[in-house]
Parts: C-alpha cells; sequence; structure tokens
C-alpha cells in the first residue's frame, strides 16, 4: 500500500509542486496531501485506507454524493455508446433545455468544459455584444485563470488593476478593474468615472472563493441598476452557486428581493456537470447570437458537451428537481453550522458561520465578513490548527480558510453529529 507520503514526493518530481490545482497542495494549511483513492456517498477513503465525511464535494459537483446509482447508470450508458464525437448529439440539447427551464434569465445557453473557459467566453461575449474594452470584477471573487481575471487592485479606484500571475504581461488587465466587495460607493464612483466604457461587470453573487461571502440587496440593486443605466452586462459567475445554493442559483434568490431582477448573462459549472468537465454561459438570444457560428464573437471546443459529461449533468439536474430535495439540503446545512457555531460557543471560541442550500461557511470572527480584506483579517493560524484537528479527527475541510464547504444529499445526520463532534473536541 502506497503511504500519502510516498506518493506526494513521488508526484513532485513528475507534477509542478505534486498537484494538479494548486489548493491541492496543503500550501495554505501545511502538512501533506491526501490522495484520495475512492469515495461513495458522503465519504472519500485515502490511500492509506483512511476515511473521511467530505465537505469539498470535488469543490461543490457533488450535490447528489459520490457515485449516485442513477448518475452511474447514465454515465455507463453513455460511455458505451461513445466517449466523443466531435458532432451534435440531442443529449446536449436536452442538457441545454434542462438548463433554461430552470434559469429564467437565460434564453440560449453554449456548453463548454470548464467554469475558467465559460467565464473567459462570457467576457469575450460582453464585450461584441457592447463594443467596449472594460470589465469591473470584485477583490475575493474568482472567475478562473484566464489572464484578464487574474488581477489585483490597483493603488487607487481609477488605477486599473495589475497582474497577480508571473506570464499575463499588464496590458492584458489594463481594461480590468478591481473593486471591493459589497462597497455601493465605489461602484458608483466607476460608473460615473468610465461608465461609457464598461462592457461587463462579472460578480459572484455568493461568493464561494473568499470563503462564503453574500452579496448584500441593496448593493446587488444598485449594481444591476447601474448596469442598465450605462448599457453595460451584468454577468452572474454562477459556477458554484448554480443548482447548489438553490435550484434557479443565487440569481433567483435576489429575483425574490428585487422586483424584476436578472442577470444579463449567467455562468453556470460544477454541478450542471455532476463531477464530469462540463460548464456553460447563457443570456438572451440577442446576446448570445453574437456567438459564433451566427455572429462575430469566435469560441469553439472540440469536447464541449461531451456526451458523457452531458449523461452525467443531465442526470444530476433531473435528481436535485425532486420534491423536496433542496429543502433537505438546506436544513441539512443549517444543522452542520449550527453545530459548528454552538460548539465554538461552549469551547469559548469567536466563529460564525452561513449557508444556502448546501453551501455554507465560517470565519473565526464575531460577524460575518462582508468583503475580502475582512476576510483576510481573521484566524488563518486558528483555520489551520482547526483544519488538522478535523482531518485526525475523520472530517475533510477545504485546505484553506478561504475557500467554502459544500453538503451533499448523501450526507446523513448521523454524518453531522460525528462532524460536529470533532469540531467541540478540535475547539476545546
Amino acid at each position: 500500500m502506497s503511504t500519502n507520503a510516498a506518493l506526494f514526493e513521488r508526484a513532485q518530481r513528475s507534477i509542478p509542486g505534486g498537484v494538479n490545482s494548486p489548493v491541492r497542495a496543503f500550501r495554505a494549511v501545511g502538512g501533506t496531501p491526501r490522495f484520495i483513492a475512492k469515495a461513495q456517498g458522503a465519504y472519500m477513503w485515502d490511500a492509506e485506507g483512511r476515511r473521511y465525511i467530505d465537505y469539498i464535494g470535488s469543490w461543490g459537483p457533488m450535490i447528489l454524493g459520490h457515485g449516485h446509482p442513477e448518475v452511474v447508470e447514465a454515465v455507463q450508458k453513455a460511455a458505451l455508446d461513445g466517449f466523443s464525437f466531435g458532432a451534435p448529439t440531442e443529449r446536449e440539447v436536452e442538457l441545454a433545455e434542462e438548463i433554461l427551464k430552470l434559469v429564467p434569465s437565460a434564453e440560449q445557453v453554449r456548453l463548454v468544459s470548464s467554469g475558467t473557459e465559460a467565464a473567459m467566453s462570457a467576457i469575450r461575449l460582453a464585450r461584441g455584444f457592447t463594443g467596449r474594452s472594460k470589465l469591473i470584477k470584485f477583490e475575493g471573487c474568482y472567475h478562473g485563470h484566464a489572464d484578464a481575471l487574474l488581477v489585483k487592485a490597483g493603488s487607487g479606484l481609477a488605477t486599473f488593476g495589475h497582474p497577480t500571475s508571473a506570464g499575463v504581461p499588464p496590458e492584458v488587465v489594463q481594461h480590468t478593474l478591481v473593486l471591493e466587495y459589497n462597497n455601493v460607493e465605489q461602484i458608483e464612483q466607476a460608473f460615473a468615472e468610465v461608465g461609457k466604457d464598461i462592457a461587463c461587470v462579472m460578480i459572484e453573487p455568493i461568493a464561494g472563493n473568499m470563503n462564503f461571502v453574500r452579496a448584500s440587496v441593496p448593493f446587488m440593486k444598485r449594481l444591476r441598476e447601474l448596469c442598465t443605466q450605462h448599457g453595460a452586462l451584468l454577468v452572474f459567475d454562477e459556477v458554484m452557486s448554480g443548482f447548489r445554493v438553490a435550484l434557479g442559483g443565487a440569481q433567483s434568490l435576489y429575483a425574490q428581493q428585487i422586483p424584476g431582477f436578472v442577470p444579463d448573462l449567467s455562468v453556470f459549472g460544477k454541478v450542471i456537470g455532476g463531477g464530469m468537465p462540463l460548464a456553460a454561459f447563457a443570456g438572451p438570444a440577442q446576446v448570445m447570437a453574437q456567438l459564433a457560428p451566427l455572429g462575430p464573437v469566435y469560441q469553439a471546443g472540440t469536447l464541449s458537451g461531451n456526451p458523457v459529461a452531458t449523461a452525467c449533468g443531465l442526470s444530476t439536474l433531473k435528481i436535485i428537481q425532486r420534491p423536496g430535495f433542496f429543502e433537505a439540503l438546506s436544513q441539512r446545512t443549517q444543522t452542520l453550522v449550527q453545530g459548528l457555531v454552538g460548539a465554538a460557543k461552549q469551547a469559548g471560541v469567536p466563529l460564525i458561520g452561513d449557508s444556502q442550500g448546501g453551501m455554507f461557511g465560517f470565519f473565526f470572527a464575531d460577524s460575518l465578513p462582508q468583503h475580502y480584506q475582512a476576510v483576510m483579517a481573521h484566524g488563518s493560524e486558528k483555520f489551520n490548527r482547526f483544519f488538522h484537528a478535523m482531518l485526525d479527527g475523520g472530517v475533510y475541510l477545504a485546505p484553506a480558510m478561504y475557500e467554502a464547504g459544500f453538503v451533499s444529499a448523501a450526507h446523513t445526520e448521523q454524518d453531522i453529529a460525528e462532524t460536529v463532534a470533532a469540531a467541540a473536541k478540535a475547539l476545546g
């Protein structure tokens, strides 16, 4: 049997950093990454045979848990018919129709293979549709690793961002403006100064890459008003929140509180693929008609709408629409967060949490942070100790304090109780 340490040492010889996505390396929390051998339901087992209750769920897609029998059957059947054709299939149409049925703001959808690809394409489409170059994003929101999005805030509001990654020339991000999440004054000032040049504003409505932070209703309402007033497109990045926080995504929650609210474009991933590489961007037919082969905005992909991935995603979307699914998932997630907060209170440790649907987060703080700087001000050292204590207790949380967590329909009351007990021990 291979050990996690031996596998990590071996991996570092052939893979940069020993991992194929940076957060898996445990750099933020220290220690040796767990190499996962298998997963089923709410659990994962590492290379040493150790079982963990899984709260990352492949970073969101596994809303049904691992290896749901109906999904496995759909994937197996699709695989027997062929892995990839490079030609259209009926199942692509079925998945597109299913997404559009659940997302009233969209009239057409384009399937792609990753969230990064979907976000990058949505920005290109927004620029092509508006004829403008500049885009606004918010500090702490992650939209994938496309060059124009790997950018941090400039030194002042009128100063556009500069790269956060080597290999991204400054001129590539010169049109990206980075503002503070939930700051109405900044967004108003930005539109006042350069509104006529802004193609789009891209936002995670419930951010999952600075832990779990919601855009406030007043902030979102003002954002919608300013985009409409200045002719910019409002792009909702729902790669994480889509079909995860509610059946209609985060946009359905804002629509309940802001009359007539819709984003102009939406970006989806994770849940719509059910664990397979699949993502999408969607919007009104008038905007989507700018895409090739109809319009001048080029976008293409060999594996877009892959027949095995669409089978996985379609089966997942059908199951989560069953009566009571989200009510049960939300209740289970709330029970977890309340349990963690209660355990911390017993131990005299400041901790606060929040959740929506099957997505949650917690902070070693007295109040919920509203933006990135507030998130980063709290408890990284505490989180790192807590993470390892939970891991030792058989609970797998995200290995960084700025990542949201995910509960699946496979998590039982007993799983939640075991997790809260492990937390009580760790916090004590």
